[in-house]
Formats: structure tokens, C-alpha cells, sequence
């Protein structure tokens, strides 16, 4: 792969008559990259406001970048399609560093010093011009929901909906499971659709550096826009709070998987939007506060999801037209440690149904469990909790007696370490953090199914 002196955010276009987007790289004025993003509109016009817009669709524009960058970490990035402030600059500079790190550690790359987003001094600061003016609310706030097909996202909207909240959920890309799920939720849904160039899969081909990318993020900001041009009031997240947990030590700083997920990026997140796109839209998670054994636990009452969801990101790929089937790969971390979590709280039988079969019988999954466990290796690059919601699950499911001789159970019993106190284990597990940026409006929702 050729090198590169310069990353080059070049313009943005948005057309109000389609809701297609149109971000634009270079690399050197030489190599050219055109991603595409189609936005659903309302169906009859709002008045919202335009320099919030503008702001959000240049900050997914610098966010969108981070795909084409990566091929090769150009050493100078230069964006003509806005100015940033020197604060704008330094929270680009650590959303591209924490947000890669995962591509860092897997590519090998030494990443201290690398990114240095331009800034111009005395750039004006758009707050002033997209801060709303609005008065006191006096109803209740429409909620935009992103829904990725598992068990997180199906709580939130249930306790959303439990408590009287407007919901219209959210969805990059057409796809059998969401239409299942959206139809049992009983709710509305808008739909995104993201090409990439495909020069970039072409670059890959040739040897371009690829790799893992916040892709959260990028969805973060895809919300904040449709909220401006929707009016919602809410972008309701479901990240939990292992999402804060990372996975390995690198170069003197943690690798988190899900550092876009995290309490971390929600609070920068927050506080970009509110100081330079719009300060009355509030975006946070919902589930923030909870363990995902206590995520685990509210999923279980609500069986009408369970023939439709997954959390299985390779059922991407897998699943062809029918929502009902092939919904689990059944080798991957995250089914491994889902099924862990539904086997504290539901029968054998149901499992069976749900999962297609029962993976504590898969001996070859030892290794991977071993992982999750933190007994050898370290916690795997997917969305799974934490070696102690991990152990703490197998320890509800030993408790139920079904799955006791099964060889996944046993290597745990045996090789995990197990604390004097199993009770302060699960109890740990169902009290919830007061790490979380909850508006006060939200607060009381979770204690619906505490």
C-alpha cells in the first residue's frame, strides 16, 4: 500500500429533498473517497434548527472519516469543510485515539502523538448559534431509541414505553430481526442507509491497514441529526456499565472495546453536543447504571422477544430472509456469553428454543469461556461483560440445577475463582451504579424493575 502525507476532510452536501448525505475524503488530493448516508425524512416539514444541523453534519462528517483514515495514518489531517476550535480539535484528537485503540493494539501501531486535529485560533465556537431557546417543557420528551436486535435495547424500550414515554426507534439498515422486534414493540421505526466507498474495501484488499472503529460514535451522531430534523426531544441509549470495562493494557493506556459505549464517551459526547450542535437534546443510556446479569434478568419477562432477538453480531452475515432462524452462530464471544446470562434466569427448555442448542455442552467452548472468566488470556474484543458478570451468571445457572454436569459448567466450578462470599457476588451484580448521566426526567424509570 503507498503512502500518504495528508488526511483530507474535503466537503459535506446534504439534500433536504432526498435526506442523502454526501462526506468527502482524499488522501492527498490524489486518492478520493465519496461515502454516502441516506437519512429518513419527517413526513411533512418541521421548523428545526438549521445552525444545529449544520454543526451536526459537520461533526458526522469528521466522524465518518475515521473509516478512510485508518487505511494508511496519514501523518497531517486537514479539514476544508469547517474550522475547529482548539477544544474541538483535542476532543477530535482523543475520539480518533481511544476510539482506535483497538486498532492499534491489533495492527501493533504506537499511536502516542499520531493524531493532531487542526484548529484556528479565535475559531468562533457555533454554541451561541445552536443553542435552542426554547421554553420550559411542559410534555413528555419524544424518545429515538436505537435498536440492534438483543436483549439491551428491548429493555430500554419496554421500560420507556412502561412509562409513558413516545418512542420511535432507530436502525442503520433494513433487516429482517428489527422488523420482527419493531412489529412485537408495536412502534414506529426510522431507517438510515450507509453506502462506503467502495475504493476503501479495494484499499483493504491491497493491504491498507484495516481494523475495528467506534463505530458507536458514528451512530451517535447519525441520532443527533435525526433528532434536529425529527424534533426529538431523547436519543435513548442502552450501554451498560461493563461497557466502561477494558479488555488489555497497551503502550501504557487500556484498550476498550467498547469505548464508544462507555460512561467515558457519553460524557464527552454530551458535552460536545450541548457546547457546539444543540444543547436541548439530551443523549445518554438508559441502562448505564446496570449489570448485564441485571439486564439479563429484566430481558427474561419478556418472552414475546424471545423467538426474535439476538445479540449474535455474526447472525449479520449469516441470516438470509427469516427472522426466526439462524439467529445464533453459537461459536462467537458474545453468544457464549449471552447464554451464560439467559441460563441464570430461564429453563433448559427455553434456552434450547431461544439458542438452538445448549453451548455448556460444547466442550470447544472451553477456551473462549476461559476468557470470559478471565482464567486465561484476557476479556475478548466483543460487547461481553465483565469476568465477574461472567462467573456470576454460571453461578445463578449452577444454582438451577439444569446444567451442572455439563462440561462448560464444570471446567468453571473447577478452574474459576470463586469468592468466599457467592451471595456479595450476585448481590453486587443487582445494585445499581450511580455512575450515569441520567436526566432527572429518566431517573425514576428504573426502578420499575429493580
Amino acid at each position: 500500500m503507498k503512502s500518504y502525507r495528508s488526511f483530507i476532510f474535503d466537503s459535506y452536501h446534504f439534500d433536504p429533498t432526498t435526506g442523502e448525505v454526501t462526506l468527502r475524503y482524499s488522501l492527498d488530493d490524489e486518492v478520493t473517497f465519496a461515502e454516502r448516508l441516506t437519512l429518513p425524512l419527517p413526513p411533512s416539514p418541521i421548523a428545526f434548527n438549521h445552525a444545529a444541523l449544520e454543526a451536526s453534519l459537520f461533526a458526522l462528517h469528521l466522524i465518518g472519516g475515521i473509516s478512510y483514515y485508518k487505511t494508511c495514518l496519514p501523518n497531517t489531517i486537514i479539514v476544508r469543510s469547517g474550522t475547529l476550535s482548539r477544544d474541538q480539535a483535542e476532543w477530535w484528537n482523543t475520539v480518533y485515539t481511544n476510539g482506535l485503540g483497538e486498532f492499534f493494539f491489533r495492527n501493533k501501531i504506537d499511536s502516542r502523538n499520531l493524531i493532531s486535529f487542526p484548529w484556528v485560533e479565535g475559531s468562533k465556537e457555533t454554541k451561541d448559534t445552536c443553542t435552542s431557546k426554547q421554553s420550559p417543557k411542559h410534555h413528555t420528551s419524544r424518545c429515538l431509541v436505537p435498536i440492534g436486535g438483543g436483549k439491551d435495547s428491548i429493555v430500554t424500550v419496554e421500560l420507556l414505553k412502561k412509562a409513558g414515554f413516545p418512542v420511535t426507534l432507530f436502525r442503520m439498515e433494513p433487516h429482517p430481526i428489527i422488523d420482527a422486534l419493531a412489529t412485537v414493540a408495536e412502534l414506529p421505526m426510522l431507517t438510515a442507509k450507509r453506502t462506503l466507498d467502495p475504493l476503501l474495501f479495494q484499499l483493504n484488499a491491497d493491504g491498507a491497514y484495516n481494523g475495528h472503529i467506534p463505530i458507536s460514535a458514528y451512530l451517535s451522531l447519525v441520532t443527533v441529526t435525526l433528532s434536529i430534523l425529527h424534533g426529538f426531544d431523547a436519543v435513548v441509549m442502552s450501554n451498560e456499565r461493563s461497557a466502561n470495562a477494558g479488555n488489555v493494557e497497551y503502550l501504557g493506556s487500556t484498550i476498550n472495546h467498547q469505548w464508544s459505549k462507555s460512561l467515558e464517551f457519553e460524557s464527552l459526547f454530551q458535552q460536545y453536543c450541548s457546547q457546539f450542535i444543540m444543547k436541548s437534546l439530551n443523549h445518554f443510556s438508559l441502562l448505564r447504571p446496570l449489570s448485564e446479569l441485571h439486564i439479563g434478568r429484566m430481558f427474561s419477562l419478556f418472552p414475546q422477544y424471545f423467538p426474535f432477538a439476538t445479540s449474535c453480531n455474526t447472525n449479520w452475515k449469516i441470516l438470509k430472509t427469516d427472522a426466526s432462524t439462524e439467529r445464533w452462530c453459537r461459536h462467537c464471544p458474545k453468544c457464549a456469553f449471552v447464554f451464560a446470562v439467559m441460563a441464570a434466569f430461564l429453563p433448559k427448555s427455553a434456552l434450547q428454543e431461544m439458542f438452538g442448542s445448549i453451548l455448556f455442552d460444547d466442550a470447544s467452548l472451553i477456551p473462549l469461556y476461559r476468557e470470559l472468566l478471565n482464567i486465561e488470556g484476557f476479556k475478548p474484543f466483543e460487547c461481553v461483560g465483565t469476568p465477574q458478570e461472567t462467573l456470576a451468571a454460571l453461578v445463578l445457572a449452577h444454582e438451577r440445577g439444569e446444567l451442572q454436569e455439563t462440561p462448560v459448567m464444570r471446567m468453571a466450578m473447577e478452574e474459576a475463582s470463586l469468592p468466599e462470599d457467592l451471595h456479595e457476588l450476585i448481590i453486587t451484580q443487582f445494585t445499581p451504579s450511580r455512575d450515569h448521566l441520567i436526566p432527572t426526567e429518566f431517573q425514576s424509570i428504573l426502578s420499575l424493575n429493580q
